[in-house]
């Protein structure tokens, strides 16, 4: 399966502004692309590029004041599979788990362990270890929360999520993770593009997509508590301790955002024979 994806997005500037961009497909997909996936500019800035600490690809630019445009356009290669279903992935003690994994178990910026430990193992205390454990933690959020773009807040945490019974992918995210995380099991927030690949189209517009991985059975399986169902076509961009380290930008003096379209679409049989 090919997909074709990509974005346009502007910010208007008052001066000019530092920011650090984490826009490009993540490099463990970058065997699949079929045309590169490079930011363009306008106006042309220099892109200092560097990988940072979880191995996401990012730039920093110097914005001048006034509109900056940033776009991508490109095809990709996909297996068409949907995420991996494995019920019997079993849960490793703690002592056993790598060392890499362990910073997934901790608090973070907008996964506030500390405050869901007594909730946490209350309501999944007595659930089998292992993946029955995360897919019941799934179906809890799924269940509890509310999806809606009007309750997008980027100061959301998992606390505010869980009191407030709504919020947007990045919220489900951060709330699973944070009960993952409270369960012993560790697990990373994920940001990417999903488009309708495989589901009745959603009348909303295309934007970028949230989910998470927990490491089961030595090794990182992907669940998406805002679907909870297996999907097709998940390009990973991005991976950290929360949306804080996966921001698509991050700016260092104010700025506005003025433009925003992301596109992520199967491409037809007959098209991509020709691609």
């Amino acid at each position: 399966m090919k997909i074709h994806a990509g974005y346009e997005i502007a910010y208007q500037c008052p001066q000019p502004t530092p920011m650090i961009l984490m826009l490009n497909v993540h490099p463990s997909r970058a065997a699949d692309l079929i045309t590169p996936d490079r930011i363009e500019l306008n106006p042309a800035l220099q892109l200092n590029t560097y990988r940072d600490g979880f191995g996401n690809i990012c730039h920093v630019i110097h914005t001048l004041k006034g509109r900056i445009a940033l776009t991508t356009d490109f095809y990709i290669n996909d297996s068409g599979a949907p995420d991996v279903v494995a019920p019997d992935a079993e849960q490793h003690p703690l002592e056993k788990l790598p060392a890499e994994t362990l910073v997934y178990l901790l608090g973070s910026r907008y996964c506030e362990t500390d405050r869901f430990i007594k909730i946490a193992w209350s309501k999944f205390g007595k659930v089998q270890k292992g993946w029955p454990l995360v897919q019941a933690i799934c179906d809890y959020v799924h269940d509890r929360i509310e999806f809606g773009y009007a309750y997008a807040n980027p100061t959301k945490t998992a606390w505010d999520t869980h009191n407030e019974g709504r919020g947007v992918c990045r919220d489900f995210a951060h709330l699973a993770v944070t009960l993952c995380r409270c369960m012993n099991v560790p697990a990373r927030y994920c940001t990417g593009y999903l488009g309708d690949i495989g589901v009745p189209p959603e009348p909303d517009p295309m934007d970028f997509s949230a989910w998470f991985e927990v490491y089961l059975g030595n090794r990182w399986y992907t669940f998406d508590a805002r679907h909870n169902i297996p999907r097709i076509g998940r390009i990973l961009m991005a991976r950290g301790r929360d949306a804080t380290d996966v921001a698509i930008t991050t700016s260092f003096g104010p700025n506005t955002l003025a433009g925003f379209r992301v596109v992520t679409d199967e491409v037809p049989a007959e098209k991509a024979l020709t691609a």
